[in-house]
């Protein structure tokens, strides 16, 4: 699946599925936006080697393991073949599934970019027969994305893991 954008007759956009060997730079281009969300004053290196450390974004040292072999998909947007966007579906059961890794550079916000990937992923889910997309995020930092969600149709629901965010729904 390769879906093409034309953006302002000069960039042309993509989203496409991941390659397993673009799983460093999507993971680098989250760290470089999360460092920005939440104000990590640390170098992106010295950033990413704490997270790392922690396992932060391990379900994407495994993504055909974690996603594909899984009845999800991981995609990426790019920019004239350079990532600057992700977002995944990963499956909880057979009629929910989980919006994961949705990270878009600052610099592509307010283009329709964002509403396009989860488009396309709320396609890829339905068509899985997903009846339910769940989604975590924090509301204090990812404020932009709490607001996101909720034009989106998303609504809270009791935590479902033990991640301490805030839980959000929408039906398919």
């Amino acid at each position: 699946m390769i879906i093409m954008l034309v953006w302002k007759n000069t960039h042309m956009m993509t989203i496409r599925h991941i390659e397993p060997r673009e799983a460093f730079l999507a993971k680098t281009l989250i760290y470089r936006v999360a460092q920005r969300v939440f104000q990590d004053p640390r170098p992106l290196e010295e950033s990413m080697a704490y997270y790392e450390a922690r396992g932060t974004l391990n379900d994407m040292d495994e993504l055909q393991e974690t996603y594909f072999e899984k009845d999800g998909i991981f995609l990426v947007l790019t920019d004239e073949d350079q990532i600057i966007g992700t977002g995944a579906i990963r499956k909880i059961d057979a009629e929910i599934c989980e919006l994961k890794r949705l990270w878009l550079l600052f610099e592509y916000h307010g283009k329709g970019l964002g509403y396009r990937m989860v488009q396309e992923l709320f396609g890829f889910a339905r068509g899985k027969g997903y009846q339910r997309v769940r989604l975590e995020t924090d509301r204090d930092h990812q404020n932009r994305a709490y607001d996101f969600y909720k034009r989106l149709g998303f609504y809270e629901i009791p935590p479902y893991s033990d991640a301490n965010e805030v839980a959000m729904e929408i039906f398919l």
